[in-house]
Order: structure tokens, then sequence, then C-alpha cells
């Protein structure tokens, strides 16, 4: 089976940029093994429709992005298989986020949708040209851990962990790579 783990949010937009942040955190942090599985991490910033080749050739997919949702506390983190999307979940956050959920819809209309997970938190500054991330966002990184390693468990992946930065050290690594 192909898992794919894919960040996505505009990284120039302070806790906006979460999804790639906590995934390239994910990514360095961790060395996963399987014999039956292959694990890829992709970056997919605000790409949403253009990402569906990379998408459509996995067989299990991971999103993780910021949410909107009713009666939601900035910080909260929800997971869920997207066939199941509770009612509270209306993804208004962000522009690029109505473009991922259509993206996603999309493949299933043409049946190239791969089982689909959403890790999803709510965001506090969405600020344009800022890379510091909201405590709320930092904190709620070590929910959204467990829950990406007890799935990658589940699906058979053995891990170690080789380093220990948090979701900030990956946003300002990512903003010294870019300036």
């Amino acid at each position: 089976m192909r898992v794919l783990i894919l960040g996505v949010g505009n990284v120039m937009f302070a806790d906006e940029g979460v999804g790639v942040h906590f995934v390239k955190m994910i990514e360095n942090n961790f060395k996963f093994n399987s014999k039956e599985h292959n694990l890829k991490f992709v970056d997919g910033g605000t790409l949403a429709n253009h990402l569906t080749p990379i998408m459509a050739d996995s067989d299990y997919l991971i999103v993780v992005d910021c949410i909107d949702a009713d009666g939601g506390q900035i910080g909260d983190v929800y997971f869920f298989d997207f066939d199941d999307m509770p009612k509270s979940i209306n993804w208004s956050g962000s522009a690029h986020e109505v473009e991922m959920l259509q993206t996603i819809e999309m493949m299933d209309l043409v049946g190239d949708r791969p089982q689909t997970k959403i890790i999803g938190v709510i965001p506090r500054r969405i600020v344009p040209m800022s890379f510091e991330l909201s405590d709320e966002i930092k904190k709620s990184t070590n929910l959204m851990e467990k829950i990406i390693l007890k799935e990658l468990s589940n699906l058979g992946f053995s891990y170690e962990r080789i380093d220990d930065k948090g979701v900030q050290d990956m946003a300002d690594e990512w903003k010294k790579e870019q300036f």
C-alpha cells in the first residue's frame, strides 16, 4: 500500500501553514519502516487540484490542514475519515481549504480518491507574511503527533524518533530556506 501524508496550507500566513510545517516535523523527527507499505510526505502548500496526480497515485491519504468547525476552539484537533466528515466542519477558514475540499470531492466523483483521512486544527492567526505560530497551534501538535503515529502504527508502520524539533522550528527553517 502507498501511503501519502499531505501537509497543506499557506506557510506565509502564520497558523495557516501548520499542515505543511507539521508534516515536515513528523518527517524530520521519525524514521518509519514497513515491509509491506511505502510512505511519502508531501508539502502541498496551496496547490489543491494540482496535487491530484500525487494523491491519485496513493492508496491511503492523510491530509493535514487548518479547518473551521462550528463550536470549535482555537487549537482544537479533529481527526476523521473523509467519508464521515462531521457536519460541524465547514472548511471556511481560508480560500485554499475550499479548493482542497473541492479537489477531494472531484477525485471522489471520478473514482480516483484514495481512502482519505483528515487531521485538522483550528487556527488562531492567519496573518500575511508571518511565520510565527500561535501557542495554541504549537500545543495542538502534540495531539496531532500522537494521532498520526497511532494511525501509521495501525497501518503497519514501525517508527523510531530520530530528532525532536517542534513545529515552530520547521516554520523557522522554511523561512530561512526561502529568504
